[in-house]
């Protein structure tokens, strides 16, 4: 009975094999806890619609960003084809597509501040005006800082690799990246419904 309790199996993946990677488990871990946290957010701007008792109201001042979504929602498209290019061992290529979706993301980021400015100082929609504002402000403000908080990581790789220190040993630090990146475009969705679909 001794002797079989203590028999270990010669056959069979080590156990650093079997186990998940730890970037992976970290950013699920990341990503569970920030939906939740969007989700409060979420929840709060529609609990209030409509009951902002002075203008401006969403419909009077809010269009779709059509150009914007489609500029992020296609860096989810480029930030796998650079991962699968550096897993190919072609940096060259790499270095095309996360410069491509740096671009993408940034040009997302020029488009909020353009239609910020718009609501500030042509509608005279703050943080402070009424319900709408500070709601719309605190949900679209949260994905834009991730947005933000993304987009320095994807340029600190971009310098790196412009650098000559990015090889097949990053591809994991990059895909765990990808997947935060692929969690910013999904929250967008959600935002987008809620406050230029929904919302209006």
């Amino acid at each position: 009975m001794a002797a079989a309790a203590t028999t270990v199996p010669a056959s069979g993946a080590p156990w650093s094999a079997t186990l998940p990677r730890r970037g992976h488990v970290g950013i699920l871990a990341l990503i569970l806890t920030e939906s939740a946290f969007f989700s409060i957010f979420v929840v709060a701007y529609i609990f209030y619609l409509g009951k902002s008792l002075t203008g401006p109201f969403p419909r009077d001042v809010l269009s779709p960003p059509i150009v914007n979504t489609i500029c992020l929602l296609s860096s989810s498209i480029t930030i796998v084809l650079a991962i699968r290019a550096l897993r190919a061992g072609s940096i060259r290529a790499f270095a095309a597509w996360w410069f491509i979706t740096f671009a993408l993301g940034l040009e997302f980021m020029i488009g909020t501040a353009l239609e910020w400015h718009h609501l500030i100082y042509r509608d005279g929609l703050t943080i402070r005006t009424n319900l709408f504002g500070t709601t719309y402000y605190s949900l679209v403000g949260l994905h834009a800082l991730h947005v933000t908080i993304g987009l320095l990581l994807i340029l600190l790789v971009l310098i790196l690799t412009m650098c000559g220190y990015m090889n097949d040993r990053h591809i994991e630090r990059t895909d765990v990246l990808s997947w935060y990146w692929h969690f910013v475009d999904a929250v967008w969705v959600v935002v987008f419904l809620t406050v230029y679909v929904i919302g209006r």
